[in-house]
């Protein structure tokens, strides 16, 4: 009985697409970009080598595909709601 109340509740979201992907990783390629230059404190742990970016590590990998993801759900969200991706 409250699987089925859950179910009711929980809204209808687009299924996974080649378009969300896309735009996921532009976000996320976006703000590695400029996280490289905007953080202003950085290699305080070890660089990642397969980037070949010096002073460019791991906290900072995961803040700005953090911010990333979260500028990417809300685009996929927003332009969805609109109606310009499916």
């Amino acid at each position: 009985m409250n699987t089925q109340i859950l179910i009711s509740i929980i809204p209808s979201t687009s299924p996974w697409s080649i378009s969300s992907a896309i735009i996921m990783i532009t976000c996320n390629l976006l703000c590695i970009a400029l996280g490289r230059y905007a953080i202003q404190v950085r290699g305080l742990g070890p660089s990642i080598p397969t980037l070949g970016l010096k002073g460019f590590g791991l906290p900072e990998l995961l803040a700005t595909t953090s911010l990333g993801h979260a500028i990417g759900a809300g685009t996929i969200i927003g332009l969805s709601s609109i109606g310009i991706i499916n």
